[in-house]
């Protein structure tokens, strides 16, 4: 019987382990040292908030893995025999396999700061950070986020429950001005400050100075002004987590550079997840892509190719969804900051500035490649098969309601977007 190893429990290994399962009676071992079981980690925050406990978090009861005779070994691996297909861990433990997969996530960015080691600073992305946080921000009234991406605010929200002030220095002139467009990033500006935020734009850090305790009491902007706080969170992104393989014979370069198949240079070894790095993406897909879904498409897709059944993996449009404190944000296709040659922009937004629309089409055939929606909540597979199938600005207007996945209590804006293409578009066609 086959031996297939997987390490990282994560939503690209686990679906890979699930997937295994329902096709194969191979045996399965997914390794992790971060937590026994499988959990949520986009849920991680509300454990912080005291939304949820953890145990809320974890999709599958404890049984579930005898049940399905997936093996669990809570250890971290120290280094891997690729000849000798095995894996040595810290304890000085060795599991053999047949087949390795790997699936070891992302890990937060650094950029060398003095003082980026003092207590009380930290990135969050692990369970582990999730533990540190809620100790260093214990009895703490304020705090400093240096980076203005997606974790930074997950983490500005979690820190605002507990009543702490929040000074969020970005290098940007708008909040995740590298990912939206000016309009969008404004409008998330306006928003973290009604939250009571101190967002400062075109800032960068400079030092983070401490105390004679070793502990963080401020940091030293590069113009020079000093900012008290007892808590550092460093959110300047996160890179795949692959110091496991530096240096062996598997070929990396920002991750573990995988084919078509999610095989690697090695054979009976694949990545998947964050920790990959696809060597020929698709058109309007990026070769590293640290977003749930692609985990999860990645691990049902080597599980057909391990299970006997090849398999190409295809992303399909891009898609992504995050949370800015109480807006929700979803994107489908490509959006640019800036609108690229050859494309229009089609703009609505609500008058209390908490809902907008972002539509990016082709001038001459008004063909849809992207669209931004704030505050609206959209239906995945309705909006994925309009860009697949190269609908027409005039048209997903038209037919908005049959994307609309709000309850039926919610508002409903569609008229208003109508209205305002009918004013953009006279000429074109008229929604009454």
């Amino acid at each position: 019987m086959q031996h297939i190893a997987i390490i990282g429990n994560g939503i690209a290994g686990i679906t890979a382990a699930r997937h295994i399962r329902k096709r194969s009676d191979f045996r399965i071992t997914v390794i992790s040292g971060e937590s026994d079981y499988f959990f949520s980690r986009t849920a991680m925050m509300y454990i912080y908030m005291g939304h949820m406990k953890f145990e809320h978090t974890k999709p599958y009861e404890d049984r579930f893995w005898l049940k399905n005779r997936i093996d669990l070994k809570k250890a971290w691996v120290k280094n891997i025999d690729f000849d000798g297909k095995t894996l040595w861990f810290e304890n000085g433990e060795k599991l053999e396999y047949d087949k390795l997969i790997i699936a070891t996530g992302s890990k937060s960015n650094k950029f060398g700061w003095p003082g980026q080691d003092l207590e009380g600073v930290q990135g969050l992305y692990s369970l582990q950070d999730l533990e540190l946080m809620e100790k260093n921000s214990r009895n703490i009234d304020r705090a400093v986020i240096i980076g203005g991406g997606l974790i930074g605010v997950e983490m500005a929200e979690m820190l605002c429950s507990r009543g702490i002030e929040i000074t969020y220095l970005i290098r940007e002139d708008h909040f995740w001005g590298n990912i939206l467009p000016k309009e969008e990033s404004a409008l998330i500006d306006d928003h973290l400050y009604d939250h009571g935020i101190d967002l400062r734009q075109n800032t960068l850090l400079a030092e983070i100075i401490g105390d004679s305790s070793g502990k963080v009491k401020a940091v030293k902007t590069e113009t020079g002004d000093i900012i008290d706080c007892q808590f550092v969170g460093l959110t300047v992104g996160v890179h795949p987590n692959i110091d496991l393989v530096k240096g062996s014979d598997l070929e990396v370069e920002t991750g573990i550079l995988i084919d078509e198949y999610l095989q690697t240079n090695i054979p009976d070894v694949y990545a998947i997840g964050d920790c990959a790095q696809v060597r020929l993406p698709m058109p309007g897909r990026r070769p590293v892509e640290a977003v749930w879904y692609v985990g999860r498409m990645m691990g049902e897709t080597v599980a057909h190719t391990i299970t006997g059944t090849k398999t190409i993996y295809y992303p399909g449009i891009w898609f992504n969804s995050a949370k800015f404190f109480d807006i929700e944000y979803q994107n489908y296709g490509v959006v640019l900051p800036e609108c690229p040659e050859g494309c229009s922009e089609f703009y609505w937004e609500s008058g209390d500035r908490k809902k907008a629309v972002k539509m990016v089409y082709a001038n001459d055939t008004l063909e849809v490649k992207g669209v931004n929606f704030f505050g609206l909540r959209q239906r995945h597979e309705v909006w994925n098969k309009w860009l697949s199938d190269s609908k027409s600005l005039d048209f997903v207007i038209g037919n908005l309601a049959e994307a609309n996945f709000d309850p039926e209590f919610f508002t409903r804006h569609e008229v208003d977007i109508q209205k305002k293409f009918n004013t953009e578009f006279s000429g074109r066609m008229i929604f009454k």
